[in-house]
């Protein structure tokens, strides 16, 4: 006979849940690293040719346009937002939207760093989508699409003009490979690779469209710029940072491994196949919330919740859950970001199986009824 509460019979096979850096895609292994090109040089013609097939894949997976520019940045998603807030703003007012952290993050940027003229703050708290409505397409729009740590998404781009003015700046690091971006209704988007495809760290991309590309020929910021932010020269957009030739020198370890990412998500069916994984992830979650009284989503509005990075309500003490489900060695890194309030945050991306969300949703049944007894 079984004691009350008895654990559950299976365990996640892989037990990474983190929100970044996510987990790495199913099967790898460090034999997918042999190809690296170690101790070259990332200007030689060997390492420009993997720098540029990093970039044309990023392409082809994701349905990026032709016309527009990719190119690899330092200092992760962060710098490449960075990169693109102290280049292209200035010459508009801009409309910054936060609904959780990293977002207050662009809030802060764009209104105590650069401190641009008449520029506006559309927040919303932990939980919610600010009022989209209140976006002036007059002005430059500096955004996420998914709020990482609270699990709050846009639904959509319909709320973006064709006919703006201004331009859309999109911090796109926990969307991009996960949900479907509408790139004509971008002008700046930007990831890391240690995201949604569970690359390495300290790598960021940033894709222009012409509208960005010709803001960066036209005008000139007023504040000195360090060379490691700078996308300019002379006037004119540095083509080498869009032409597999960054500013720092980039890990070819680490391009390695984003190529072997990248690789897989076409084996698997491109971005097609890994927005699926994804949601079928998060459908095996919304269905365990539905049953349970004591777990709920964050996110308050059904159309704005993340497939991605899940983030939960728990009536009870969810850090108690979190160090115990550690402590099994079944689940790592769940807790809510230490910004957001108390709760769970699973990602559910499409590196984790569906077998090892089952798994872990079992767990934390058993989990909540250990802490709560």
């Amino acid at each position: 006979m079984s004691r009350p509460n008895a654990q559950p019979s299976a365990r996640p096979k892989d037990p990474s849940f983190s929100s970044g850096p996510c987990p790495k895609r199913p099967g790898w292994s460090t034999d997918c690293l042999n190809g690296a090109l170690l101790g070259r040089s990332h200007r030689s013609k060997a390492g420009r040719a993997k720098l540029q097939e990093a970039a044309d894949l990023s392409r082809a997976v994701l349905g990026i346009p032709d016309d527009y520019l990719i190119g690899i940045v330092p200092g992760s998603d962060t710098g490449a937002v960075e990169m693109a807030l102290w280049n292209l703003l200035g010459p508009r007012k801009v409309d910054v939207l936060g609904w959780e952290s990293f977002g207050n993050g662009w809030v802060s940027d764009v209104l105590k760093q650069l401190k641009i003229s008449e520029s506006r703050a559309i927040t919303a708290d932990y939980g919610k989508l600010p009022d989209l409505s209140k976006v002036d397409m007059r002005h430059d729009i500096v955004f996420t699409w998914n709020g990482t740590t609270s699990g709050v998404k846009v639904p959509d781009g319909d709320w973006i003009s064709d006919d703006r003015e201004g331009l859309t700046i999109c911090d796109a690091t926990s969307a991009a490979f996960a949900m479907d971006l509408p790139w004509t209704k971008l002008d700046v988007i930007t990831w890391s690779w240690q995201k949604v495809m569970g690359g390495e760290a300290a790598h960021g991309m940033m894709v222009l469209s012409p509208r960005a590309v010709n803001r960066l020929n036209s005008y000139t910021p007023p504040w000195p710029m360090p060379k490691i932010l700078r996308l300019t020269k002379g006037g004119e957009i540095l083509k080498d940072v869009f032409d597999a030739k960054p500013i720092n020198t980039p890990s070819l370890l680490c391009v390695e491994d984003y190529i072997d990412a990248l690789k897989w998500a076409q084996s698997i069916g491109g971005l097609t196949g890994l927005i699926a994984r994804s949601m079928e992830n998060y459908r095996l979650i919304d269905e365990w919330v539905a049953a349970r009284d004591w777990a709920g989503f964050l996110a308050e509005v059904p159309e704005t919740r993340s497939n991605a990075s899940v983030c939960l309500t728990i009536n009870g003490p969810a850090a108690d859950m979190v160090k115990l489900l550690e402590k099994e060695g079944v689940a790592y890194d769940i807790g809510a970001y230490r910004d957001a309030p108390a709760g769970l945050r699973i990602w559910a991306g499409a590196t984790v199986e569906a077998s090892d969300i089952k798994a872990l949703l079992e767990w934390l049944d058993w989990a909540y009824a250990e802490v709560t007894a």
